[in-house]
């Protein structure tokens, strides 16, 4: 079976850079996958990519080493298997806020004995090899988001749960939860306390701890902080910034311009 590479990062205290894609684009995932990064994230909660796009996305990142993973929708064992089946290496999963839910988690992606996942890699053993079933188990990342004040509270329990490897912060609900605005690059100090919190336990557990960032300055601090997992933004965030910025430095010149109506 092909490495996951994440793994070996981690294991020689080194830090994940990740990408998040959220535009059901299999060229702009390649364009994305050539860039540099780790790994790589198809979003399939808050984005807009199905099922059948996120295959075409993780073709294009194949031919590339960055390592494919997914956020799936929700902790059901349908998505779960499915997206594994289609060869990502690793599931980010949405408000995972007690033992029980990162047990279901864990045991929906691992083969028996561990779980109860069904064999079926139809695309998996094309991209990781034939011997995808006999080490999966070892090298598919299960990856549980905090982001609820229950889950703060259970911390200790989730991480304590065998087969969870990382887990993930989601910087906007987790604000929420606290009574924030939600946002990402968070400063205001509940928030800050809570993401201080979460990878202190982490370090206790033996679990990587991973965090979405709005930019390169604030993933900076996190790894500082313990965060061995970093996003930078994502691919729409990147597309809508920098073509703002192009298009406000040409308007800045003086020169006169139309400017199309919104509508």
């Amino acid at each position: 079976m092909r490495e996951n590479r994440l793994k070996s990062i981690w294991a020689s205290g080194g830090v994940v850079v990740n990408g998040w894609l959220s535009i059901p684009s299999s060229f702009s995932a390649e364009v994305m996958a050539h860039q540099g990064f780790d790994s790589l994230t198809i979003d399939m909660q808050h984005g807009v990519v199905d099922y059948q796009v996120a295959v075409t996305m993780l073709q294009a990142i194949s031919n590339t080493p960055a390592v494919p993973l997914a956020r799936v929708p929700w902790n059901n064992p349908a998505y779960l298997m499915k997206i594994l089946d289609a060869g990502v290496y690793g599931v980010i999963c949405p408000m995972i806020s007690t033992r029980e839910q990162a047990e279901a988690l864990v045991q929906a992606c691992k083969y028996p004995p561990q779980g109860y996942r069904s064999y079926g890699p139809v695309r998996a053993s094309l991209y990781a090899g034939a011997d995808y079933a006999e080490h999966a188990n070892e090298e598919i990342l299960v990856i549980p988001m905090i982001e609820t004040a229950e889950a703060l509270k259970n911390l200790d329990d989730i991480l304590s749960v065998p087969g969870v490897d990382a887990i993930y912060v989601g910087p906007s609900d987790l604000s929420l939860a606290l009574g924030c605005r939600p946002r990402l690059d968070q400063t205001d100090p509940p928030v800050v306390e809570a993401q201080k919190k979460i990878v202190e336990a982490c370090k206790r557990h033996g679990v990587v701890a991973g965090i979405h960032n709005s930019t390169a300055q604030y993933a900076l601090r996190m790894i500082e902080e313990g965060y061995q997992l970093v996003t930078l933004a994502s691919d729409s965030r990147f597309l809508a910034a920098k073509a703002a910025e192009e298009v406000a430095a040409v308007r800045k010149t003086g020169t006169k311009t139309g400017q199309t109506p919104a509508y």
